[in-house]
Order: C-alpha cells, then sequence, then structure tokens
C-alpha cells in the first residue's frame, strides 16, 4: 500500500470525499425545499466572462453553492491549504453574477484546542475578504443539520 499522508484517514480518496459531501449538502438544501442542480454553470468574471460549475445551483431561485468537506489536521492545526480553496470560493462567488444567494457550505468540525469550528475560525480570521452578500453554513453530518454561521 502506497503511504497517502494527505488522504483523510477511512476514505478511499479525498475527491470521494468531497463528492459524498456534496450529495449530503444536495440533500440537506432539497429537505429545505432548495432544489439545486449539481455542476451549476454561470459566467463569472471582472473584466471579461467566463463560466465556472458551481458545485450546486439553482437559476430559477439563483443560488449558487460551494462545498467544502475539510477538517482541522489531525494535530488540530489550521489546515492553510484549505483556507486557501475557501478563499478562491469566496472570491469566485464574488464576480459571479449579482442577485444570487451565495453559499459556502462546509463540514462541520470542532476543535477542542481551539474551542472553535474550521468555519468560525475561518470567519473570524478572513472576515475582512467575505462579501456581505456571502452567507457561510456548517453542516454537521452526525445527525445531517445544518446552520448558518455568517
Amino acid at each position: 500500500m502506497i503511504d497517502k499522508p494527505y488522504q483523510r484517514k477511512g476514505s478511499t480518496s479525498n475527491t470521494q470525499v468531497g463528492i459524498d459531501f456534496e450529495i449530503k449538502a444536495r440533500e440537506y438544501f432539497n429537505k429545505l425545499g432548495l432544489h439545486l442542480t449539481p455542476k451549476y454553470a454561470v459566467e463569472i468574471g471582472i473584466s471579461g466572462r467566463k463560466f465556472h460549475n458551481f458545485d450546486l445551483g439553482n437559476g430559477q431561485e439563483k443560488i449558487l453553492v460551494e462545498c467544502k468537506a475539510h477538517t482541522w489536521t489531525e494535530g488540530k492545526n489550521v489546515p492553510s491549504a484549505k483556507m486557501t480553496e475557501w478563499n478562491e470560493a469566496i472570491f469566485l462567488f464574488h464576480v459571479a453574477p449579482d442577485g444570487y444567494r451565495k453559499i459556502l457550505f462546509v463540514q462541520k468540525d470542532f476543535s477542542a484546542k481551539r474551542n472553535e469550528t474550521l468555519a468560525e475560525y475561518y470567519v473570524h480570521t478572513y472576515s475582512h475578504l467575505i462579501p456581505a452578500d456571502i452567507e457561510i453554513w456548517e453542516f454537521e453530518e452526525k445527525d445531517l443539520t445544518g446552520k448558518r454561521i455568517k
């Protein structure tokens, strides 16, 4: 077996972790009455336009969702490379068309060492980069509940 130090323990691949999380997110939003399509494309851009596939979306209800199933590192340190991915998602929302509800939907992961979830850490550390129209939600996989934290 090849050693994969960046592979999430117990998973077949990090890609599969993301796919599984997107499915759970879609099911969660469906229960809330929001029917979202996977790989929902909209034109984004600043000086030019290009299509980008958001993880989930709905053109009629004007909703875009990016899903992140990231956790603290094994030593409960900040996964800084993953925070860069969250910042990229925020930027993609920023250059998406106006009028859409924009949701960064993340896996809830609590650190007793830090006494906060990864999403709470992100919001207080990067609040200066998060536009007011972007929502950040945490999803608790154990009981399939979600909560808007920003």
